[in-house]
């Protein structure tokens, strides 16, 4: 394991007491995968935020049934410029004359103003597809030089966990009020495209994994499965790769849907729905974990066999029919989730774990039917207590909002970014990993206070 916080370089900054009573104003780039987005999000002193803006586009990437890393990269180079000069035209207004250097001058579709210059610039530096990155990355250079202030590179998934923070932060400032919700420590479900993970959120910089996946991502899996099981008037509809979205729309069509789940007695039983007529049955993983039990796999996840069931059953019965395929994608995506349960039960077995909330983010953190099934295994299992957080759909995929909170809470706590800091494919974000988590990659610059 690599010593955090290698290779520091520290120079003098304004206490961090004096920080959280001013405003803190970034611009914030996110290209790690095939969504390019840019935010301006604004902190105040009472620790409410205000977004200034927010936007993504995302990589048209369904010719390849799935992101492609070279179209993401084109797209990222194609649109990344553009909506830089959108949010440039965001920034508040800068109303003071008598301090020019704190401000940019903006040429917009109403003649030039004079805004606001933010006090750092944020990007994500991993982990993520690296030639993507790099475009976010030195980007976001370019401006920290351009305007002469800090950068800050800041983890992709540091970023979901945060994402509940930055919400509270924003309804503060809508309603008035102080936002610092939720108060570490908690527990947190990364599950995405690309990551499933439990962590045990103990600070900003500390958050130890608790399980992870041992082969694919469970958004990963849902989406291939959603190719096997959706009718192929569905798949030629879509506008996108999200596939696992399509899904659930097929599985749950109505507006408001009833999903009237119980939850199971065992999560190793073969799952099926009630009364069900068809022959087939998908088994949880680690249905038969041997001698030593479900505990010996209480660290880890693994859907790759849901997947692989999923694919023979549709390959026996190719001309399965709508009603079939709708009952076949709601047992899918219960056995995905109940999985994801089992896991956080685990959890909260073990003595050191004393919290109260448990966060949801990534991509499949909006899923509906995945909200409900924790709450009802939860609730079955004695923790109504737990209180369940859910970020609005447009934080729980991939965007820059995220980042530029994240970036602030790094900010705040003393943390800069070397202009010399290159982007991290893998950059884990448990202090305990073998790159020392995410004070231990190098290229951070600690600020000493005056």
């Amino acid at each position: 394991m690599r010593p955090s916080c290698l290779l520091i370089r520290r120079f003098r900054f304004p206490t961090k007491s004096w920080l959280q009573r001013r405003t803190l104003l970034t611009l914030a780039i996110e290209t790690s995968c095939d969504d390019t987005s840019v935010a301006v999000l604004e902190k105040h002193p009472n620790n409410s935020a205000t977004l200034y803006f927010n936007e993504k586009i995302t990589s048209d990437n369904r010719a390849y049934g799935g992101v492609h890393p070279i179209e993401a990269h084109v797209s990222h180079q194609k649109t990344l410029s553009s909506l830089v000069n959108r949010a440039l035209q965001s920034l508040p207004i800068q109303e003071s004359i008598e301090s020019l250097e704190n401000a940019i001058i903006v040429k917009g579709e109403h003649g030039i103003n004079l805004r606001k210059k933010p006090d750092f610039v944020t990007a994500t530096r991993g982990p993520g597809m690296r030639a993507s990155l790099i475009t976010g990355v030195d980007t976001a250079k370019g401006l920290a030089v351009a305007w002469q202030i800090p950068f800050m590179g800041v983890n992709h998934m540091q970023g979901h966990a945060l994402t509940p923070r930055l919400v509270s932060a924003l309804d503060a400032g809508k309603e008035g009020l102080e936002g610092q919700d939720p108060e570490f420590p908690f527990l947190t479900l990364l599950v995405s495209g690309g990551h499933t993970m439990l962590v045990h959120s103990q600070s900003l910089c500390n958050h130890e994994i608790l399980a992870n996946t041992t082969d694919m991502a469970i958004g990963d899996m849902i989406d291939k499965c959603a190719r096997d099981i959706l009718p192929l008037s569905y798949l030629e509809g879509a506008t996108d790769v999200m596939y696992g979205r399509l899904l659930e729309r097929f599985a749950f069509p109505e507006a408001n849907a009833d999903f009237n789940y119980t939850p199971p007695k065992s999560f190793g039983s073969p799952r099926q729905v009630v009364v069900q007529i068809y022959d087939w049955k998908l088994l949880p993983p680690y249905s038969t974990p041997g001698p030593e039990g479900a505990r010996k796999y209480a660290d880890s996840f693994t859907y790759s066999g849901i997947g692989t069931s999923v694919k023979r059953i549709i390959e026996r019965a190719p001309e399965m029919d709508d009603v079939q395929r709708q009952v076949l994608a709601r047992v899918t995506m219960m056995v995905a989730f109940e999985h994801l349960a089992s896991r956080v039960l685990f959890a909260l077995e073990k003595p050191k774990i004393k919290v109260n909330t448990l966060v949801v983010s990534g991509g499949v953190a909006s899923n509906q039917f995945l909200k409900t099934i924790l709450r009802a295994i939860l609730d079955a299992n004695g923790h109504k207590n737990i209180r369940l957080v859910f970020p609005p759909p447009k934080f729980c995929t991939d965007n820059a909002a995220m980042i530029a909170w994240t970036g602030i809470e790094m900010y705040e706590a003393g943390w800069r970014t070397s202009l010399e800091a290159m982007a991290i494919r893998k950059w884990a974000i448990d202090p305990k990993a073998e790159d020392g988590g995410i004070l231990g990659v190098d290229g951070w610059e600690k600020a000493v206070p005056e």
